[in-house]
């Protein structure tokens, strides 16, 4: 599977960007997938992920109610839609996908497949 994330930028805070993540190799219908960032000096975080149909979502507490993220599994797509933005926002995207079970992933973090990021920079 490889994974393409696009769609990043700069902004202002309040502005919203959608990020899109398109995958090819292999439909990842039946994938979990993820969306990470990584801010300058700090470790990947979680952001988001959704299970294969989307029935089940989870956010880090730091994006709830701003950030929604979707998939199109006929396009083999899943998107972040990002909301009123902030400052502490500003960070390289990655999105990622793996088989196993949502509940494993968001506890053990082991994903095995990463696209290459895409940069969103927000300005104050």
């Amino acid at each position: 599977v490889q994974l393409q994330a696009s769609g990043g930028g700069l902004v202002q805070a309040g502005d919203y960007l959608r990020l899109s993540c398109a995958a090819s190799g292999r439909t990842v219908s039946n994938y979990v997938m993820g969306w990470f960032r990584q801010a300058p000096g700090k470790e990947r975080e979680f952001v988001a992920a959704i299970n294969w149909n989307g029935g089940s979502i989870y956010y880090a507490d730091s994006v709830k109610g701003r950030f929604t993220i979707s998939r199109d599994n006929a396009k083999n797509t899943v998107y972040l839609q990002m909301n009123s933005l902030k400052p502490e926002d500003t960070a390289v995207y990655y999105c990622a996908a793996d088989l196993r079970g949502l509940g494993y992933l968001l506890k053990y973090s082991e994903w095995d497949y990463w696209g290459q990021g895409t940069l969103v920079t927000v300005s104050s």
